[in-house]
């Protein structure tokens, strides 16, 4: 394939799906023209939204908490904690422990919970299974090792929600922010059948913890709202990034960590190494693209970043490289070994994909009747 890169965003054919028009267009950046006007508000828009929003919440409390937060430490969560604080709701914020969280994430949700007096539960998932599913992941080749804790999150997040009593679930996804995931350089968070087969193939502990997260009750509670209530409140406002990191650094004095999803240490190494090493993929692509189009950053500001290499320097790539294979328990030989073996679709296992593309096709004629 000849190497092409968007007329408008930085995104290029190291995504093998795209597509362009004749002006060198990708899909991408049509697809947001198409649907943006759906996250544009005019003030007085905003401000209904949010009453409206915190109506809706407010209307399906059951109990002490209103709603229910995840809460990593990164952008977009911090900003809903914040978002949250300005609605006055009272939410249970839970923070998710996979052992890889970095000390400024740590340090960060402590900010947050001690300025806005919200109460925090902390989910300590079991690192010895977790553990092994990583290197099960890293073992079978496939690209979405982090499809692991997005899972268990969405899990512990709605256990945690009924232990509590809590209907509903607020959630920091956003459109301007994460519109253009290519196909292949992710996977389905809720398969759990993938994870299963995978875990099955390669794995050597037993899983009796792990928090599964059911397919068809999550499409229920999508869709129907059915078990819960998933809201999207920074969908519902004109976000910016650019403009939250500028207001968490004011009111929490909240540290920023570098890149999106960097408030990982495993995420890191994962986006900073094993994906444009062994995947050839570098996600920065993704996300500068979605900022230049959201109007937070120039195209040459953008492509600057990205030709800015990935880690400073050799010894800070070195000095991480070995802290993960040492906490994995990977030998560099025997990691090294991985990233050099071909990539393997998540396809190449066992998986929910034909049931849940079933299931949406059903749900979705049932919601056009």
């Amino acid at each position: 394939m000849t190497y092409e890169i968007c007329a408008k965003c930085v995104m290029d054919t190291s995504d093998v799906c795209i597509t362009f028009n004749d002006e060198g267009i990708c899909n991408y950046c049509i697809d947001f023209e198409n649907k943006i006007s759906l996250y544009r508000f005019t003030k007085a828009q905003e401000e209904k939204n949010l009453i409206d929003l915190k109506s809706r919440i407010l209307n399906n409390k059951i109990d002490k908490y209103d709603s229910l937060i995840g809460l990593s430490g990164g952008v977009d969560s911090s900003y809903l904690a914040l978002l949250a604080k300005k609605m006055e709701l009272n939410p249970l914020c839970v923070h998710f422990d996979n052992g890889w969280n970095s000390d400024t994430a740590l340090g960060n949700i402590q900010k947050i919970i001690k300025n806005t007096g919200f109460d925090l539960e902390t989910y300590v998932i079991d690192w010895i299974e977790f553990k092994d599913l990583q290197r099960s992941f890293i073992k079978a080749g496939v690209v979405d090792i982090e499809m692991l804790t997005d899972h268990a999150i969405f899990a512990s997040l709605f256990k945690i929600r009924k232990k509590n009593k809590i209907k509903t679930v607020l959630s920091g996804t956003n459109f301007v922010t994460e519109q253009n995931m290519p196909k292949y350089w992710s996977w389905n968070k809720m398969d759990s059948r993938n994870i299963k087969d995978i875990h099955k193939k390669y794995g050597s502990v037993k899983l009796k913890t792990f928090p599964f997260m059911n397919t068809f009750r999550w499409q229920l509670m999508k869709k129907f709202r059915l078990g819960g209530i998933f809201e999207e409140p920074l969908n519902v406002i004109n976000y910016s990034k650019i403009k939250a990191i500028e207001e968490l650094k004011k009111t929490f004095d909240w540290n920023y960590y570098g890149e999106k999803h960097y408030e990982s240490v495993f995420t890191k190494f994962y986006q900073a190494y094993v994906l444009p090493y062994k995947f050839q993929i570098d996600k920065r692509k993704v996300h500068y693209s979605d900022l230049l189009r959201n109007n937070e950053i120039t195209r040459d500001d953008a492509i600057s970043k990205i030709n800015t290499p990935l880690y400073s320097n050799e010894d800070a790539f070195r000095t991480e490289k070995n802290y993960v294979l040492k906490k994995l328990g990977f030998s560099e030989v025997e990691f090294n070994s991985y990233m050099d073996q071909n990539p393997v679709l998540h396809s190449s296992y066992k998986t929910d994909k034909y049931f849940i593309d079933t299931l949406k096709y059903v749900f979705n004629k049932f919601l056009e009747k």
